[in-house]
């Protein structure tokens, strides 16, 4: 079974925009359920649908597969729910681990999270000093969530 644990937090500054690269990202939900998301996402050239179970603190089950770019453009364009998920992710090396930073942009522009994912939920890690609050626990900063009730209406 596949699994993620994953943290989220704040940013606090800028300092991480120095040497981080982005992709664009455009992705939306076919469920948006709490026992599991359908997630159909374009990352630069790729496509991909994501099942995901539910949230149990940092852990979760998680399937994703690669799908033709021009199907998961398709789902997005016709079945997704709206508004879709639009951003930008920047991912950076900081010690041991990558970290995933999001600018979101649409009706969720001004939103800006970090995520880590982590090999168990004790994993020690260090924050760099732009890491703001966690948010691993707070649902209005799920993605899924984010469609239902998009940043700007917060």
């Amino acid at each position: 079974m596949g699994e993620e644990i994953e943290r989220k937090f704040l940013i606090t500054g800028d300092g991480w925009r120095e040497t981080a690269e982005g992709t664009r990202y455009r992705q939306g939900f076919l469920s948006t359920e709490p026992e599991r998301t359908v997630r159909v996402r374009v990352a630069g050239s790729r496509g991909s649908i994501t099942v995901k179970g539910k949230n149990i603190g940092a852990r979760r089950a998680e399937f994703e597969y690669e799908i033709p770019v021009a199907d998961a453009e398709r789902m997005l364009d016709t079945l997704c729910k709206r508004p879709l998920i639009e951003k930008v992710r920047y991912t950076l090396a900081a010690g041991a681990h990558t970290w995933e930073i999001d600018v979101f942009e649409g009706d969720n522009a001004g939103l800006v999270v970090a995520e880590i994912e982590l090999g168990s939920e004790d994993e020690a890690f260090d924050k760099p000093n732009w890491i703001g609050d966690e948010v691993t626990d707070d649902p209005r900063y799920f993605n899924s969530n984010l469609v239902a009730n998009p940043y700007r209406t917060w």
